[in-house]
């Protein structure tokens, strides 16, 4: 069975223009929550024996240390505070506090798990190096499609290949910072160097993903005696089962870590289910209909 995926492209890409919309409105509006690796700050986490505290008498015993901006994060075993100072002595202060809690309660001990403490001026240059990696990706994948399809002239010339799976990337990331504005609006979730992480991987998984169809695409093109578009959708069809498998099994076990991992690689696995999704999506719908559409155009303007 051939499905129609070139010739509903419409509506495929209606989906992902509205999406991303969305996104940027999301973007615009709320912003991401970026988190003390972007912003400067400390995190504290540390862990209640025969005790769990809860919100509000954590708050209460941080009051005499004179944190600003302090977000307390109960977890299952511990406690995660995030507070704007970066000093030792904010440090100590904060634990003076817990301790006092601790001694408070009968027979419970604190222990610190992790401290970390970020200048504003490493968050900034953070930043910095973010975009820069993210915008290297972007023309060495031009580079790699535009040379590994360099024997590909026509219809569409090899570089369009590479253009055609850098929109689908950029498709990708505005969906998952979209996705996090909303998170980090509504439910507090920040932006770390893990998530930039996440979003690396998920822009080498999608690539490689396209890849694959294009390179299928170029197989198919010196032998098929259909037109450029159902050329197109033949080898959709043919590498369609092979990316919904390959991206299901990755999810099936980033949601297991998801579910059953640490506190601090559940945004990292949540932001990989959420980038291979929309990026097996892309492969698919996005990138392959992006060069039928440019070749349309281009016979137009002949």
């Amino acid at each position: 069975m051939i499905y129609k995926i070139i010739q509903k492209r419409k509506i495929f890409l209606s989906l992902s223009s509205l999406a991303v919309v969305a996104s940027i409105l999301a973007l615009i509006f709320w912003g991401l929550n970026f988190g003390i690796d972007f912003t400067g700050g400390s995190l504290l986490e540390v862990q209640f024996k025969n005790y769990q505290p809860n919100l509000t008498e954590v708050q209460d015993s941080l009051k005499n240390a004179q944190l600003s901006n302090l977000i307390v994060q109960p977890t299952s075993d511990s406690v995660i505070i995030r507070f704007k100072e970066n000093t030792e002595e904010a440090h100590q202060a904060a634990l003076t506090g817990l301790k006092d809690l601790a001694k408070s309660k009968s027979g419970v001990e604190v222990k610190e798990i992790q401290f970390d403490a970020v200048g504003p001026s490493i968050g900034q240059e953070l930043k910095s190096k973010s975009f820069n990696a993210t915008l290297i990706v972007f023309l060495m994948i031009i580079a790699y499609i535009s040379l590994a399809f360099r024997k590909v002239s026509k219809p569409v010339a090899s570089w369009k290949y590479g253009v055609a799976a850098i929109i689908a990337l950029v498709h990708d990331i505005l969906f998952i910072l979209g996705v996090f504005a909303v998170l980090g609006h509504f439910y507090g979730i920040e932006i770390n160097t893990p998530f930039i992480a996440a979003v690396l991987t998920v822009l080498g998984y999608s690539v490689s993903d396209t890849i694959v169809v294009f390179d299928r695409i170029r197989e198919n093109l010196p032998k098929s005696q259909e037109d450029f578009e159902n050329t197109i959708n033949r080898s959709l069809n043919q590498t369609l089962a092979r990316s919904i498998n390959t991206s299901l099994s990755s999810i099936l076990a980033l949601t297991a870590v998801l579910l059953f991992g640490g506190d601090t690689i559940k945004d990292f696995a949540l932001a990989l289910i959420i980038g291979i999704f929309i990026g097996t999506y892309s492969s698919i719908f996005i990138a392959s209909p992006v060069l039928v559409i440019w070749d349309k155009l281009t016979r137009r303007h002949i």
